[in-house]
C-alpha cells in the first residue's frame, strides 16, 4: 500500500498556493510521494484488507492556540487520525492531509508540517496527497489509509472476555482542566495531551493475540467502553481499582479523561493471560486488565465498581459521558 518508491512529484505551476505546497513537500522530504496529481494511486496489497479513517483537528474545538506549539498541533492532528487505524489492529500506509490555514497561521505552517512529519515517520506511512485552502480557523483533516489481514471492530466482544487497556490514563483530562482553570498542567499531563502516540504496534499485537473487539480512547474510558458495549450488545463490568492512573489523578477523572488515544480491547481470558505475560518485555507502554465482559445486553451497559472518589457510574445506551462538558469536550 505505501508509496515508498522514488517517483518524482508532479510538476506544478506558479502561484502562492502551489508555492505553499512546494514548501510543505520540502519539509516532508521522502515522507511525501508523487504529490501534485488530482488523486493518489496506491499499490495493491495482496490479501490485506484496506482500512480507512478520517479525523479533523479544529482550532477552538480540539485545542486552543495558547495551549500548544505549532509543532505539537501537527503531532496531535496526525496522531489522532492514525490512532483510529491502530484501533483496527492495522498498519498505517498512506496519509492525505487537508489543511485550512488562516493568514495569521501561515508563519507557523512549517512547524505544523514538522509535527505531522514526526508522527508520520514514526508510523512508517507516507504522505500521498491532500488539499490546501485559506479560512478563518486553522483546521487539519487527516485521512489515513491502512491495511491488515484481520481488522478488529468494536462489535466482537463476547461474554466471558476480559478487558485490557494500554497506557496510563487521566493525563489529557487533567491538562485540559488545568488550562481551563488558568493554571499550568503538570508536565506529564501536558505531554499526554500535546504528544499522544498512536499505539500501532500494540494494536497489531492485540489483534495477533486474538482480540475480539477494540477501539481507541478518544471520548474517555467510560464513554468509549459504552460504544464498545453497544456495538457488541454486551454488558461491561470495569473494576475501578484496576484502572491505571497517573500520579495525582483520581479514578473518576481517569474514567472521564478523553483524548487519551490508548486502546481498549476485549480478549478471551487465556489469550489475555498469555499476552500479559510477554507484554512487559515487548513494549514500553503498560497493558492492564481492568474488567470483564458480562452477559449479552442489547442496550450496551457499562458498570464501574469500587469507585472511592465519586459515585459508581452506570451507563446505558442512552447516556453519554464527556470528560469535559460542552461541544467536542471543550466548553465554549
Amino acid at each position: 500500500m505505501s508509496q515508498r518508491d522514488d517517483r518524482p512529484h508532479q510538476a506544478m505551476g506558479p502561484g502562492a498556493e502551489f508555492d505553499t505546497i512546494r514548501l510543505l513537500m520540502a519539509r516532508w522530504g521522502d515522507l511525501a510521494v508523487d504529490i501534485g496529481d488530482d488523486a493518489a494511486v496506491l499499490a495493491p496489497v495482496g490479501d490485506r484488507r484496506i482500512v480507512v479513517s478520517t479525523d479533523a483537528c479544529i482550532e477552538g474545538a480540539h485545542f486552543r492556540r495558547r495551549w500548544l506549539s505549532p509543532f505539537e498541533i501537527g503531532v496531535r492532528a496526525a496522531a489522532a487520525a492514525i490512532s483510529d487505524i491502530a484501533a483496527m489492529g492495522a498498519r498505517a500506509d498512506a496519509i492525505l492531509l487537508a489543511l485550512v490555514v488562516p493568514d495569521d497561521w501561515c508563519g507557523a505552517l512549517v512547524d505544523i508540517a514538522d509535527g505531522i512529519a514526526h508522527v508520520v515517520r514514526a508510523s512508517s506511512a507516507r504522505i500521498v496527497g491532500g488539499n490546501l485552502s485559506r479560512g478563518d480557523v486553522l483546521g487539519i483533516t487527516t485521512t489515513v489509509i491502512g491495511s491488515t489481514t484481520r481488522p478488529i471492530s468494536r462489535r466482537g466482544a463476547r461474554p466471558g472476555d476480559v478487558l485490557v487497556v494500554t497506557g496510563t490514563l487521566g493525563g489529557p483530562g487533567s491538562a485540559v482542566a488545568a488550562w481551563e482553570a488558568g493554571q499550568s498542567p503538570e508536565s506529564w499531563a501536558r505531554g499526554r495531551f500535546a504528544s499522544p502516540v498512536p499505539r500501532l504496534v500494540e494494536g497489531a499485537a492485540l489483534a495477533d493475540a486474538g482480540a475480539h473487539a477494540m477501539l481507541d480512547l478518544s471520548d474517555g474510558l467510560v464513554a468509549d467502553a459504552r460504544h464498545l458495549a453497544a456495538a457488541s450488545g454486551v454488558r461491561l463490568i470495569i473494576d475501578a481499582a484496576r484502572i491505571p492512573v497517573g500520579d495525582g489523578i483520581g479514578r473518576d477523572a481517569a474514567l472521564r479523561s478523553g483524548e487519551e488515544y490508548e486502546l481498549l480491547a476485549a480478549l478471551a481470558p487465556d489469550a489475555a493471560a498469555s499476552l500479559l505475560r510477554s507484554w512487559r518485555e515487548r513494549f514500553r507502554v503498560p497493558l492492564t486488565m481492568i474488567g470483564r465482559v458480562g452477559e449479552a445486553d442489547p442496550s450496551g451497559t457499562v458498570v464501574v465498581n469500587g469507585l472511592t472518589d465519586g459515585a459508581a457510574i452506570e451507563n446505558s445506551g442512552t447516556a453519554r459521558v464527556e470528560f469535559i462538558s460542552g461541544h467536542d469536550h471543550f466548553s465554549q
